[in-house]
């Protein structure tokens, strides 16, 4: 539905310096400065996830942040968007959720500068990140190569969580598999950008796994190959998976992206909702050559991400994702 409106829209102004606007999809806007530099620019917000404050703060910025780390870029400064309801939401639960992401920031090496907040029916927040990266260094979601091997860095299961935790059926382990995972600052993403073999980046977020992947291969005009036992997944989310827990974005990424991803004849309904499972701050998906595979898992496990795995390659093909 997101395509059409914006297929509708009158085109923007071409600028030779701007090297990444909407044409692929990518995570964030990067403009040329000069030679050595350019300007990424991001926007991400969303209402909670979570019933605590402060760590509905510290998601929103770090899914934020790892829009600048999805494309290879250093965030330098942050900007909050926030919206409350005013009347209904307590001074001490707003302050909760606007330190929740200047920690997030602090994290990150990152000042938050400022922002702008407003009255709403409900609480809205997130960041607006401006970051600096190398123009040659740039990594887009649309130049991953045939004979590529995809690595993903977060485990999935996220939005399946969440899903019990609304229904007051997520115990104290599930809940903090997944603060942990959406709290988790995807800035290995610079260490990645910094590698001459990784070809293309983005990261997993509301669109699935298999969503996401599918952008990536419709960018670069290929197919993937991605294998189920090889996908990592988060500890505790088999079992809540298994009991039914789904969401309802990932019924609607089904209904957008079922006729670009191919599925084994009996695959159970709960390996499907996981391969469309929403991510908030989802893991960085890389895309690189065979024999660049051990350097690019050391980078991810060298920073902390143990489900760094492959998952699958890049073949000749029309866009399309194959599950075996």
């Amino acid at each position: 539905m997101l395509n059409e409106i914006l297929s509708k829209l009158p085109p923007s102004i071409e600028h030779p310096n701007l090297l990444v606007g909407l044409e692929t999809g990518d995570d964030s806007a990067v403009y040329k400065v000069n030679d050595n530099q350019a300007i990424v620019a991001t926007t991400d917000f969303f209402m909670p996830i979570v019933d605590d404050p402060h760590d509905f703060g510290r998601i929103a910025a770090t899914n934020a942040l790892s829009d600048v780390y999805a494309i290879g870029g250093k965030p330098i400064m942050a900007l909050a968007i926030a919206g409350f309801p005013i009347n209904k939401m307590s001074g001490e639960a707003i302050a909760q959720v606007l330190a929740g992401g200047v920690a997030c920031c602090k994290a990150a090496g990152v000042p938050l500068a400022g922002g702008h907040t407003i009255d709403t029916n409900e609480p809205i927040y997130g960041l607006a990140v401006i970051g600096t990266i190398h123009p040659n260094k740039i990594k887009r979601n649309s130049d991953g190569r045939a004979g590529d091997k995809l690595i993903l860095g977060k485990g999935l299961g996220v939005g399946i969580l969440g899903a019990a935790m609304n229904k007051d059926e997520l115990d104290a382990e599930g809940y903090k598999v997944m603060i942990d995972s959406t709290t988790k600052l995807n800035s290995v993403g610079q260490d990645l950008a910094a590698l001459p073999e990784v070809n293309a980046l983005t990261d997993v977020t509301g669109f699935g796994l298999c969503g996401h992947l599918y952008e990536f291969c419709k960018g670069a005009n290929l197919a993937a190959m991605i294998k189920w036992d090889q996908l990592p997944i988060l500890d505790t989310v088999l079992d809540y998976a298994k009991k039914g827990y789904n969401t309802g974005a990932a019924d609607r990424n089904w209904d957008s992206f079922c006729d670009h991803v191919s599925v084994p004849d009996g695959m159970l309904q709960w390996q499907k909702n996981l391969l469309m499972d929403p991510q908030t701050s989802g893991g960085l998906l890389v895309s690189c050559p065979p024999d660049a595979v051990d350097v690019v898992l050391n980078t991810f496990h060298d920073s902390g991400f143990d489900f760094a795995s492959v998952i699958g390659g890049l073949v000749e093909g029309n866009p399309k994702v194959s599950v075996l």
